[in-house]
């Protein structure tokens, strides 16, 4: 189970990792089964949606808009506790249905990984759970 590394470049970023999925996903199983991602950080986050132009920087604000500025306690870093809590907002996992090897997504439905306190290499891991046919 060999993470993949995806590299990021701002702060707060969207980045479409569907094919990189698919492509590793396509090496490992031919059948019908689960996809199962995760990421392996608490300021980073993975979730599907619909890429149409624009539609990144939309999502990014919402993002900014859903964090109070309060007074954070955190003892590392209170800067990026809004980072820590968008993470479990948005959440770090995501399960796909597989149909003959290929991930099972609707007309504009891609898998994006969620930087929150870029820029980072971040890991992700990629599992397959097969079904019977």
């Amino acid at each position: 189970m060999e993470p993949m590394l995806f590299k990021t470049h701002g702060k707060r970023e969207i980045l479409d990792i569907t094919d990189s999925i698919q492509k590793r996903l396509s090496s490992r199983a031919a059948g019908s089964g689960i996809c199962f991602l995760n990421v392996l950080h608490t300021t980073a986050a993975l979730t599907t949606a619909d890429l149409d132009p624009g539609t990144d920087l939309d999502m990014l604000d919402a993002f900014e808009a859903m964090v109070p500025h309060l007074h954070y306690r955190h003892p590392h870093n209170p800067e990026h506790v809004p980072d820590h809590i968008l993470s479990a907002l948005i959440g770090t996992a995501v399960t796909i249905p597989c149909s003959q090897g290929q991930l099972v997504l609707g007309t504009w439905q891609r898998i994006i990984l969620v930087e929150l306190d870029g820029p980072r290499t971040r890991q992700v891991v990629c599992n397959f759970l097969p079904l019977p046919d």
